[in-house]
C-alpha cells in the first residue's frame, strides 16, 4: 500500500466546542472520529481551557510551537510543564485535566489510542533513522527537509502509512532536520 502524503497547511482546521483552540485531523482509523481505535491530529491552542475527558485513550501530546502550557490534572495526579518542544508526554485520557498556556497560543501534536485495541511510540529524530515495522507509520516533518524513499517532506509535510513498511529508512537533507515518528500497532490479543 502506497504512503499517504500530506501537508498540514491544506487541512481544514476545525474549532472546539469550547473555543479555546483549533485541531487539524490528519487520520484516524476505526468506526468514526469519535469511536476510533486511534487518531492523529495537531492542535492549535489559543486560550486556557480544560483539556476533553477521554476515558479509555491513552494520549500522547508533544509541542510543536510557542511557549506551551501546563497541565493539571483535577485530582492532582498530573502537573506538568509542556515546555520543550519535541519532547513526547503520554497520559491517561481518562484524567480530567485543564490546560493553561505560558505566555501564548501553541501548537502541539497529539496522538490517541483506545486502551486494549491499539498502543503507540511517539519519537523524534535529527539523523538517518530505519523505520521499525508497525501498523501505522506517520512521519511528520518539523524542520528542516526530509528524504523518506522517493518522497522529499519540507516543514509541516508528512507521510501515513496505513500498512507495515519493510526496509525503508529515512534521512535529513541539510541541516536543522527534525522529523515525528509515531507507530501505532494493534494490540493482538492469541
Amino acid at each position: 500500500m502506497k504512503p499517504e502524503r500530506f501537508d498540514l497547511r491544506h487541512i481544514a482546521p476545525q474549532p472546539w466546542k469550547n473555543g479555546a483552540g483549533l485541531t487539524r485531523e490528519i487520520a484516524f482509523g476505526g468506526a468514526s472520529a469519535v469511536d476510533f481505535d486511534w487518531r492523529l491530529s495537531v492542535a492549535e491552542v489559543d486560550r486556557d481551557a480544560p483539556f476533553s475527558h477521554l476515558p479509555g485513550i491513552d494520549r500522547c501530546i508533544t509541542l510543536l510551537r510557542g511557549a506551551g502550557m501546563r497541565l493539571r490534572a483535577h485530582d492532582g495526579s498530573i502537573d506538568h510543564d509542556l515546555t520543550t518542544p519535541l519532547v513526547p508526554f503520554r497520559f491517561a485520557g481518562d484524567v480530567p485535566l485543564d490546560a493553561t498556556l505560558v505566555n501564548g497560543a501553541c501548537s502541539d501534536f497529539n496522538v490517541m489510542t483506545r486502551r486494549g485495541r491499539c498502543r503507540s511510540e511517539v519519537s523524534v529524530h535529527h539523523d538517518t533513522t530505519p523505520l521499525p515495522a508497525a501498523d501505522i507509520t506517520l512521519l511528520l516533518c518539523i524542520g528542516g527537509e526530509w528524504q523518506a524513499g522517493p518522497d522529499t517532506l519540507g516543514p509541516q509535510q508528512g507521510l501515513l502509512c496505513r500498512a507495515p513498511r519493510v526496509g525503508l529508512a529515512v534521512r535529513p537533507v541539510g541541516a536543522d532536520a527534525a522529523l515525528l515518528l509515531v507507530r501505532v500497532c494493534h494490540d493482538r490479543t492469541p
